[in-house]
């Protein structure tokens, strides 16, 4: 049962990238020099010319947890256009998650989006489907058929599998499956009508805030789980210092587990929710206290976070021009990912440049066991080159995406992406 990854068919690239700054941390490449694609492969003669003096190419960024609303929400996303936006962000390859209308729970439904992935997708896309039916947390999917498909692993996002029991079964099951679960960890009842951090912006503001211990507490719970049974879990979307703590001792104890940190939580606080803009500050898990972000940033650093993941989350207009309590939680973020990261971290010297592209490629294939972009000789072309020096205004032109809930819509942010290369093909150019 291997992992089936998609992008559609096109014509293999072949290119000569001039004087660009080649740096790949795995490889333990980082030089100044020509690097060459020959029908979609590094090396070779390569073919059109491409100055890349004062530009960096670096293993493109890989997303493991992006929603592309497909089906039912075509509105919002396609698969067209959710993959053309990570494209411009300098990704080669996402997964899907599976809180679609209907959600992907069955092999009929995983079976269709796959073959829209194979005429619209620009880049790679795997699908985790969800753990349990409907996403109700109570009967397991038909795990093994979904893994016959190809699918990456298995989560129910946007809703926790509350049930431990449920949780456990899950652990015994991927036994057979050999595929991760990837896990939104949420107490709900601490979390109930919360619509942002509990703290004193909260109080300040009047609203009903989620608890850290919300999403810590969970994660403890299905730390223990994974230990008794040998299981292998991802969290999706670490938002809390105690998070970081909880999968700090987990590892310590020989886990199989991993986490993944947003850009939104690494760079901004719940102090900008004063703003009460839903289509830029409302999101689940909340933005926390700069004490949380400050943890994140070390986690990240030292690697008991593993990743950078988007959770890229579009929602249509009208969705977001609501009341900040009713407004629906999920911001954009694929086309901004890196430009975030290099502006609040790396500019900031919070985290080096290699570390970054580290977290953004192979780091983010490894926590879900997928192929990991590389700049070798040999390697599939995939590849992202950046202006490091180059300052965009986010929204400014549009998005690729068919949403612009983006959390920092308007803001000037340092680097961009000229052109990415996935899979071999020519996926992005400015």
């Amino acid at each position: 049962m291997s992992v089936r990854l998609i992008q559609a068919a096109g014509r293999p690239a072949s290119a000569t990238i001039r004087n660009v700054r080649v740096l790949d941390p795995v490889a333990r490449i980082d030089e100044v020099r020509d690097l060459t694609v020959t029908d979609g492969v590094i090396g070779g003669e390569g073919g059109e010319s491409i100055d890349g003096s004062g530009l960096i190419a670096v293993p493109g960024f890989v997303d493991p947890h992006v929603h592309l609303r497909v089906p039912g929400r075509e509105d919002t996303e396609e698969i067209a256009t959710g993959t053309a936006a990570a494209a411009a962000g300098g990704f080669v390859t996402v997964v899907a998650m599976p809180n679609t209308q209907p959600p992907i729970d069955c092999a009929s439904v995983l079976g269709r989006v796959m073959e829209i992935a194979e005429v619209e997708a620009r880049v790679r896309v795997g699908f985790l489907p969800a753990i349990t039916v409907g996403q109700n947390g109570e009967g397991l999917t038909e795990q093994g058929e979904m893994a016959e498909l190809g699918a990456v692993g298995f989560s129910d996002d946007g809703v926790p599998v509350a049930n431990a029991e449920v949780m456990r079964r899950a652990l015994q099951y991927q036994q057979i499956t050999g595929r991760p679960l990837v896990l939104h960890e949420e107490d709900v009842d601490l979390s109930g009508s919360g619509v942002m951090h509990e703290g004193p912006v909260s109080a300040r503001l009047g609203m009903a805030g989620i608890p850290s211990l919300s999403e810590s507490i969970a994660v403890a719970r299905d730390a223990a789980l994974a230990g008794l049974e040998g299981g292998w879990i991802h969290i999706c979307h670490v938002s809390a210092r105690e998070t970081v703590e909880e999968i700090r001792r987990a590892k310590d104890r020989g886990v199989r587990i991993s986490g993944e940190v947003t850009p939104h939580h690494l760079a901004l606080t719940d102090e900008v929710v004063v703003e009460l803009d839903p289509r830029r500050h409302k999101m689940n898990p909340p933005l926390r206290s700069a004490e949380d972000r400050q943890a994140l940033i070390e986690a990240l650093a030292d690697g008991t976070l593993d990743c950078i993941a988007t959770d890229h989350a579009p929602h249509a207009s009208q969705e977001k021009d609501e009341p900040f309590e009713q407004a629906p939680f999920g911001v954009i973020g694929l086309e901004t990912a890196f430009a975030v990261c290099n502006t609040y971290l790396v500019e900031r010297g919070r985290l080096a440049l290699a570390t970054l592209v580290r977290r953004m490629g192979a780091d983010a294939a490894r926590v879900l066991g997928l192929p990991e972009p590389s700049l070798a000789d040999g390697a599939p072309a995939d590849i992202a080159l950046i202006d490091p020096a180059a300052e965009v205004v986010v929204g400014d032109g549009g998005f690729q995406s068919k949403s612009a809930n983006s959390a920092f819509l308007g803001a000037t942010l340092k680097g961009r992406v000229e052109m990415t290369f996935a899979g071999g093909q020519l996926a992005w150019r400015r």
